[in-house]
């Protein structure tokens, strides 16, 4: 009997909290949803069989990891709100008699009922959408799916056990805040921390240094590959320099605000501005977390949308015809054995060699001190330095370009497709040779390096004057002697199939060539691309749905926690006067100077972030930068109306309570 009391008042506990444990429960619902359909498609037999498995299954499974985690932290962060609401109420329990214990035992029975609650119903729409996840998850893949339907055991299995420990953590949490509170503190709970804080300088101070430390990382950084060791750096920076940010500087601006008489002896920015002073502490967190998850789901979206989308300008990067031979070490006697099986194999197969592109080199990264080069090789590796130097003959650039240029002995004539040599000579460990000029353009080459040229910060063409020079300025950069690097290019205009016979013909003839070389093709690649950037894209669309529903719920709790705080405040302001019109004007002021600020915020990290962001893109072959802006315009412009429409519901929530 005595049982069946606590269960009846833990049920009528939870009917009564409605308002808070409404969206509780369905945020839990819709995160458990979620991270099951995650599992589902890391797990699902359809994916299993695809040739690309391991790629994709292994995109699926940090998928899994980053949505687990994040509603892991989101249930905790939501749980913190409704346990303060409900501290007053356990506070009156404990003081009508109630041992702590027994308050205990009602919060352990709601979190039971609660938690199966959530698990059930996150299961049942998980299942129930798992197969509408795995058809979009195709599709944008471009596969045909299969009829049929499953519920892998290892995604109940995991999800269950995960969602219950993550309750159980919760109940943890609530009770160590009831044991350690008194009955007055337990009363006093919604008030708790409202202290109006001080201005910490130094914080300020370290959170402005952080965040123009990672912005300046952002924007100077103009290697990718230097990008990649640096990005994560410049993402914690801005991190931290947020919550320094929101949590000391937005109080010294509040409280300067507060001492400009003109703008603060006004009805809205009066009652605005004392109320955010008031509670800032509890404010700054909120609004830091919301500029973060706004920051990370239009960078989210808008890169993975440009990959996506970009595909084809991808394909055209990497590949700038439609077959693509390249041999390595190679002899002028292997090259041209390799020149006539690919005729003889492409005449095999009824097709004919059109806009052909072959390119005679040796390469070689080093890294760049002034005019001086030292081979990787023999150097290690620094990416913030790293240069691709690519040599070739005066014979091979007439040869390509239709000129006559002459080179003397030890000169050389250099391209530059990024960077800066001083002085007129260049140093290659050791063996020099003198910068006769410099090329205003070399277009056999220029489309054949776009790729590299993006990936790297420096990167020079060196025109020598005989294969002497060309091989005795590579072997002083690696302490060794190599052949040539070739690669022939060429378009074939026939349809997919007949181009991806002729690519697998073509390896299997380079298998009986006495030569280092393969063979690849635009179409044989597009699937691995498709595959690569539609799961990215793919976990960027979930991802953000994912971290706008945790965006949305941080503002709702935060704004329904300050109204019940405010709806005293704003009772008091009737008695001695205001009107329901002003009222409501001050919080339409004050939610609104609240509610853009992160928005505001996340805007510029993202203004700062796009250079880095693009250099990252560029890794993956994405080299349109307009397609990305534009992304990235439409991706903030799209958040930015869903962003209003919480607003607006927001604040009538806000108002309601405060109102009532």
């Amino acid at each position: 009997m005595r049982s069946w009391f606590y269960a009846r008042l833990a049920m009528s506990n939870i009917r009564k909290n409605a308002e808070t444990y409404f969206p509780y429960v369905l945020a839990s619902s819709a995160t458990v949803m979620m991270f099951y359909d995650m599992l589902f498609l890391l797990f699902s037999r359809e994916v299993r069989g695809m040739s690309d498995s391991d790629i994709l299954r292994t995109v699926l499974y940090l998928g899994a990891i980053v949505t687990g985690f994040f509603a892991f932290i989101l249930l905790l962060y939501i749980n913190s709100f409704v346990i303060k609401r409900r501290k007053k109420e356990f506070g009156l329990f404990n003081i009508l008699g109630m041992e702590k214990k027994h308050i205990a035992r009602i919060m352990l029975l709601e979190t039971v009922f609660v938690g199966f609650l959530c698990i059930a119903l996150g299961l049942a729409a998980g299942v129930l959408f798992s197969k509408a996840a795995l058809l979009l998850f195709l599709n944008i893949l471009k596969v045909k799916p299969s009829f049929g339907f499953e519920v892998p055991a290892e995604a109940v299995a995991i999800t269950v056990p995960f969602f219950g420990g993550v309750f159980l953590l919760n109940l943890l949490y609530n009770a160590f805040q009831v044991y350690r509170s008194k009955p007055v503190e337990l009363l006093k709970g919604g008030n708790v921390g409202e202290k109006e804080p001080r201005t910490k300088w130094l914080i300020a101070l370290v959170g402005a240094a952080a965040l123009g430390s990672g912005y300046y990382i952002a924007i100077t950084t103009e290697s990718p590959l230097a990008v990649v060791g640096l990005f994560f750096v410049a993402v914690l920076l801005v991190i931290v320099g947020t919550y320094g940010l929101f949590t000391a500087g937005s109080i010294a601006i509040l409280k300067m605000l507060r001492k400009n008489k003109t703008f603060y002896y006004r009805t809205n920015p009066f009652i605005a501005v004392s109320g955010m002073i008031y509670r800032m502490k509890q404010n700054a967190a909120g609004l830091a977390s919301i500029c973060i998850l706004s920051t990370a789901v239009i960078i989210m979206l808008s890169s993975t949308v440009s990959l996506y989308v970009g595909l084809e300008d991808v394909l055209r990067t990497q590949y700038i015809r439609e077959i693509s031979i390249s041999a390595y070490d190679a002899t002028d006697e292997q090259i041209r054995e390799l020149e006539a099986a690919v005729a003889e194999t492409v005449e095999r197969e009824g097709l004919a060699v059109r806009n052909p592109v072959a390119v005679r080199y040796v390469s070689e990264m080093a890294l760049q001190d002034g005019s001086s080069f030292t081979g990787i090789r023999t150097a290690g590796y620094s990416f913030r330095n790293a240069t691709l130097l690519m040599f070739m003959t005066a014979e091979e650039y007439n040869r390509l370009e239709g000129g006559n240029m002459q080179v003397a002995e030890g000169e050389a004539m250099v391209y530059v497709v990024k960077g800066k040599i001083p002085g007129d000579t260049m140093d290659l460990n050791g063996y020099s040779l003198r910068i006769r000029g410099y090329l205003d353009r070399f277009g056999a080459v220029e489309q054949f390096l776009v790729g590299v040229n993006r990936m790297l910060a420096q990167n020079y063409v060196v025109i020598t004057a005989n294969e002497q020079d060309l091989f005795r300025a590579h072997e002083s950069l690696i302490g060794e002697k190599e052949g040539y690097t070739y690669n022939y290019l060429f378009d074939t205009g026939a349809g997919r199939e007949a181009q991806l016979r002729l690519v697998s013909a073509l390896k299997d003839k380079l298998k009986g060539l006495h030569v280092d070389g393969y063979a690849a093709g635009r179409e044989e690649s597009r699937q691995v691309f498709l595959s690569v950037y539609g799961v990215l894209f793919f976990l960027g669309l979930f991802l953000g749905a994912l971290f706008i529903l945790g965006t949305v719920l941080i503002i709702y709790y935060k704004q329904i926690s300050e109204g019940y705080d405010d709806k005293a405040r704003f009772a008091i302001m009737l008695k001695v006067g205001l009107s329901h019109d002003e009222i409501k004007k001050a919080i339409r002021f004050q939610v609104l100077s609240v509610f853009f600020l992160p928005l505001a915020m996340a805007v510029i990290h993202i203004a700062a972030a796009f250079p880095a962001v693009s250099r990252l893109l560029a890794l993956l072959n994405l080299n349109n930068v307009p397609l990305y802006m534009l992304c990235t315009a439409i991706t903030i412009l799209v958040f930015g109306v869903c962003y209003a429409m919480i607003y607006m519901l927001t604040a009538r929530t806000y108002y309601r309570i405060v109102r009532a």
